[in-house]
């Protein structure tokens, strides 16, 4: 059922704004150039060509099989305790700079189905407005986003309701190798969902507290803050964790 909501939406979105499988594929290929590189992935060392995105076969047209998370056993565990007491232990603390939850209008379970215009994530529009206020900050300020990416091209929605590009324009924020490290926006860099496993995004807290520790297996370079989100296509959560 998400396979094909996720489907529908990705459909919508391609015949408004002219975005293509490619483009879905270069978040795959970001994704799983990250994982390649840590141990802890399900894809460790297994990192794929944009050829082999175009490839690999429909599981609901237009996504492939490569657009789509696979499923993972495993946990994460999160220690959330008061500045003051994270000050005194092992490991130097990770502060919660902004923390909002959202649910867009007619919001239905994961479909939305009753949206009248179905290109974008508003739940997540209200996140990131949150998010902003709370913080301070822009998104010219994040230094690495970990994006809830069960689906490729929900990655590509997300980026714009953030605020890092303009409706329509994530395909080209995306292009020329953006999204992986030393491009203007590293994302997910322990592989994501896509990657390193599906864990329903708890992963991806988990490697927000690395980069900003300095820990990560792809690493980040900078002391900025990290931007994490959840799921997309319900209602939705953000993180934006820095340092003490």
């Amino acid at each position: 059922m998400a396979t094909v909501a996720a489907g529908v939406a990705a459909r919508r979105y391609m015949h408004a704004f002219g975005a293509t499988s490619a483009d879905f594929g270069t978040v795959a290929v970001a994704d799983r150039a990250h994982a390649a590189k840590n141990p802890a992935a399900w894809f460790y060392q297994r990192a794929i060509t944009l050829a082999e995105h175009q490839e690999s076969r429909w599981i609901c047209e237009p996504l492939r099989l490569l657009d789509c998370c696979q499923e993972t056993d495993g946990a994460v565990a999160i220690v959330v305790t008061s500045v003051a007491r994270a000050r005194s232990l092992a490991h130097p603390p990770v502060v919660i700079r902004a923390a909002a939850q959202g649910s867009g209008p007619n919001q239905f379970t994961m479909t939305s189905y009753y949206r009248d215009d179905m290109t974008g994530l508003p739940e997540m529009g209200v996140v990131a407005r949150q998010l902003w206020a709370q913080s301070g900050l822009t998104p010219a300020d994040i230094r690495t986003a970990v994006l809830y990416d069960h689906f490729t091209p929900y990655v590509l929605m997300q980026l714009e309701e953030l605020g890092f590009c303009g409706r329509g324009e994530a395909r080209h924020f995306i292009a020329g190798g953006a999204l992986e490290v030393g491009g203007r926006l590293p994302l997910n860099t322990h592989g994501g969902q896509l990657g390193e496993g599906y864990l329903h995004g708890m992963n991806g807290i988990a490697e927000g507290v690395r980069q900003v520790r300095g820990t990560a297996v792809n690493q980040v370079p900078g002391d900025g803050p990290v931007l994490v989100t959840a799921g997309t296509g319900v209602p939705t959560s953000g993180l934006i964790l820095g340092p003490d």
